[in-house]
């Protein structure tokens, strides 16, 4: 199921990333909340803007809060993304857009030290002709490490229905094929059977006899 939620969530985005060039279109997808030791993990962070013909100035801060520790601020975006010091420094590398409404980073070489809540901050300053407009919003991610990638109940249970499906349509094709293939040697058959029928009888009887044709 955690495959099957990121494959869902890169394809929202990748649709949105299209339609985009048509017209602005945002759409909220929450993060994938399992890693795997050893591999990267994206912390996905969207916050679409309400109004995109006002010119906007982003800022975005990611903090980090170990199973035991306290909240601290491992990553920013102001003006340009900066890292700082922390469990993760050197591990994080940012994946916003340029419009920063996704403003995800990645955390590379997942550790199992890194379980724990992210939170995604983000403030925009909407600059309208005679005022400006504050809007904050905040993401929490609860982060699970674990050694292995677990399967999930549901997509094992549909793997299997797969291949027995699969091993279904398998046995009927091999019947239909065997069904269709005996047919057509009885027909073969018959039909050689008639013609040496045909041919026994005495030519001067041939004129008044026709050889059967079966359907």
């Amino acid at each position: 199921m955690a495959a099957l939620k990121i494959i869902w969530a890169e394809s929202v985005l990748l649709l949105t990333t299209l339609v985009g060039i048509c017209s602005p279109v945002c759409v909220e997808v929450p993060s994938e909340t399992d890693a795997v030791k050893g591999k990267d993990m994206k912390l996905l962070c969207i916050s679409c803007m309400k109004r995109e013909e006002v010119f906007a100035i982003t800022n975005v801060e990611w903090f980090y809060k170990p199973d035991d520790g306290e909240d601290l601020l491992i990553y920013e975006y102001k003006g340009g993304p900066q890292e700082h010091s922390s469990p993760l420094q050197g591990r994080l590398q940012w994946n916003g857009s340029k419009d920063m409404q996704d403003v995800s980073i990645t955390i590379i070489n997942v550790t199992m030290n890194d379980s724990g809540v992210f939170t995604c901050n983000v403030t925009r300053t909407l600059h309208f002709e005679v005022h400006r407009h504050l809007i904050q919003s905040s993401k929490l991610i609860h982060l699970k490490v674990t050694e292995e990638a677990s399967e999930d109940f549901t997509s094992v249970v549909s793997e299997i229905m797969m291949y027995i499906l699969l091993a279904f349509l398998t046995l009927w094709l091999m019947i239909e094929m065997v069904y269709c293939y005996r047919k057509i040697s009885k027909a073969e058959e018959l039909t050689q059977e008639s013609v040496t029928d045909y041919l026994a009888i005495p030519s001067e009887n041939k004129e008044n006899c026709s050889v059967p044709v079966e359907e």
